[in-house]
């Protein structure tokens, strides 16, 4: 659970639109075994009827399907949201931004939640602080 400075540190860096652009494309997230867990649970279904209606194996991993070209869960908003996986819920504050400044810039065009009024630097040093704060190793 986020306390509150927290919060303010990631509504400075970013707030969801709710726009389902993250949820766009052919490829979805692979799943930890905890969010594979967690999503069992909510949707109260056996792991082979899930696989069999919305996940798919890729090589060891377990990702997602994709549907009409977004997430199989996508319908005009996440429709797992409560249990949606750590990659879903750490988007788009990856911390590939903090190696290069062209990651937050690619990432600023796909998402129209990241703050554009912060510097790469200052956006850097509230994200660190972040990360730190909750001893978080992307």
């Amino acid at each position: 659970v986020l306390g509150l400075e927290d919060k303010k540190m990631i509504e400075r860096m970013f707030q969801c639109r709710e726009c389902g652009a993250c949820c766009q494309g052919e490829s979805t997230v692979s799943l930890t075994e905890e969010d594979l867990r967690l999503l069992l649970m909510f949707l109260d279904l056996s792991y082979e009827e899930a696989m069999h209606q919305y996940l798919r194996k890729n090589g060891t991993s377990i990702q997602m399907k994709t549907f009409d070209g977004h997430c199989i869960f996508y319908r005009k908003g996440c429709t797992i949201h409560p249990s949606k996986p750590s990659r879903c819920r750490q988007w788009p504050l990856h911390d590939s931004i903090l190696s290069d400044e062209s990651n937050l810039e690619i990432i600023r065009g796909s998402c129209k939640g990241l703050n554009r009024t912060l510097s790469y630097d200052e956006f850097c040093a509230v994200f660190k602080k972040y990360l730190k704060n909750n001893d978080q190793r992307r």
